[in-house]
């Protein structure tokens, strides 16, 4: 097993206090002071998929450096491989392609790959808490936006380019500037139907799509703390969506439970050692931040998006807002443009209308809780007749810890396709997309215009309420399927 253990820094000053959890992980990851705001911070660990992962090793190798820590370094193919029962890697050729050079690349620079059908496989951000590759208090940096998903097991965690990519990859530093601190405060038990996914979705659609640009969030809260990690990592999935590039939840004694005996994460002593220190990773009583938010869990109820962002979103008992309901000539035309490419009427139930497709996977919602939930739904229904329904388990061990407990013949009596891990319909960068005009309601985090396919309209939901859409064959309060 490699030494996960980061690379020596100089002694630093612990965070003055009260610190945030920001503080404490931030701090002591900075190498050096670039001014003017600036700071170099090492990052513990890489991740890299297939779109961009092989480029990425190429271009380092291309300008003439190695791979600083290729031990910190790890990849799986994801988004652009078949979900198809059976596949292999050419059942879709450019997918393939980035995988034969992925493969390539990592035989060169000795990175870990977890390549197609093996044995932790899977999209990345399932795959990397699953085997403990990102753990308490760890930096955790890879291409892809939704790295701040990560955070759910209290790491910093989030998405770069390729350029900041290349440097990583070359000195395992990144130049940031240190992030505004926001923390959202979820309060109460939370109401029937109401899930993770509901709960984001909320503080996204109260708070704006733009509320968290230039701060990392930090989730706390009664609500939060009775999450399990799958629920943390739904949470903090998300974050990017509200404009924030990190979500965090600080660790507790359900992130340690979840996370001993995992593949990468330490064991013996070096465990007893890990948590000892994990314990400290918290907010201290009194800290400030420059936004804090409080939401009631009361006030929500199961959400589904009505729009193309996700903000554009109410409770399934709502209906599509009304243009004259606008704040300002900004807002009217987002929401008349969204109405037209939806295909919505303004004023109407959200409730009953008809769907498509749906889709239940992705890195927000693929994990073995949430196929659990669905699943749930499902058992003694049919999907109706009209709905074209896949499931995409979001890793190998996901898939076969849901076949041991009959999850997939429960979903195939339904009438749902049961599929092999990957990104799938989430962006449809694998050949894969809903069919022009079709309406999917998708557990997936983005609903963005053409996200699932050219002309797609998407909803996006939790996994309960997609099993509900799919037999009810329109969208659905789940609430009335309660067994």
């Amino acid at each position: 097993m490699p030494d996960l253990r980061p690379a020596p820094k100089p002694d630093l000053p612990s965070p003055t206090l009260p610190a945030t959890l920001l503080d404490r992980i931030w701090d002591p990851h900075v190498v050096a002071d670039l001014g003017d705001g600036w700071t170099l911070l090492h990052c513990d660990r890489v991740l890299l998929h297939d779109l961009s992962g092989a480029r990425a090793l190429r271009e380092v190798g291309e300008g003439g450096y190695s791979l600083a820590r290729p031990d910190l370094v790890f990849a799986t193919p994801d988004h652009a491989v078949s979900s198809a029962p059976g596949r292999t890697a050419e059942t879709f050729p450019e997918g393939g392609r980035l995988l034969a050079g992925l493969r390539a690349r990592a035989r060169e620079t000795g990175i870990r790959l977890f390549d197609l059908g093996q044995d932790g496989n899977g999209i990345v951000h399932v795959m990397a808490p699953e085997l403990g590759l990102v753990l308490p208090g760890t930096t955790l940096v890879c291409g892809d936006s939704h790295t701040c998903t990560n955070g759910g097991v209290g790491a910093l965690a989030f998405g770069i380019g390729a350029s900041e990519l290349k440097h990583v990859l070359a000195t395992q530093t990144l130049p940031q500037k240190k992030p505004r601190s926001m923390r959202i405060r979820f309060e109460g038990a939370a109401p029937p139907g109401v899930t993770p996914k509901d709960m984001i979705l909320a503080a996204i659609g109260r708070f704006g799509a733009g509320a968290g640009t230039g701060h990392a969030v930090e989730y706390a809260g009664s609500a939060v703390r009775a999450l399990s990690v799958e629920g943390r990592l739904t949470l903090c999935n998300l974050s990017i969506e509200m404009g924030a590039r990190m979500g965090m939840v600080a660790p507790d004694e359900t992130t340690f439970a979840w996370l001993a005996g995992r593949d990468f994460a330490p064991k013996g002593a070096a465990w007893d050692a890990a948590v000892t220190a994990w314990r400290d990773l918290r907010t201290d009583d009194g800290a400030s931040f420059d936004r804090d938010l409080l939401i009631d869990m009361r006030d929500i109820a199961p959400q589904i998006t009505w729009g193309t962002s996700p903000e554009q979103v109410l409770a399934v008992t709502g209906r599509v807002p009304e243009l004259a309901a606008a704040a300002d000539a900004e807002q009217r035309a987002a929401w008349e443009a969204a109405l037209a490419y939806m295909g919505l009427t303004p004023g109407a139930p959200i409730a009953g209308t008809r769907v498509d497709w749906v889709f239940i996977g992705s890195c927000t919602n693929s994990r073995i809780e949430d196929l659990r939930a669905a699943a749930a739904v499902l058992r003694g229904r049919k999907v109706a007749p009209h709905v074209t329904a896949w499931v995409v388990p979001g890793s190998e061990r996901v898939k076969h810890a849901a076949e041991a407990e009959g999850l997939h013949t429960a979903f195939r009596e339904a009438g749902f396709e049961w599929r092999e891990p990957g990104c799938a319909l989430c962006v449809a960068a694998n050949g894969e997309a809903v069919p022009p005009g079709a309406r999917c309601v998708s557990t997936s985090n983005r609903n963005f215009v053409g996200r699932q396919g050219t002309g797609a309209r998407t909803h996006l939901a939790s996994p309960a309420m997609a099993a509900a859409a799919a037999v009810a064959g329109a969208i659905a309060d789940v609430r009335h399927f309660a067994a």
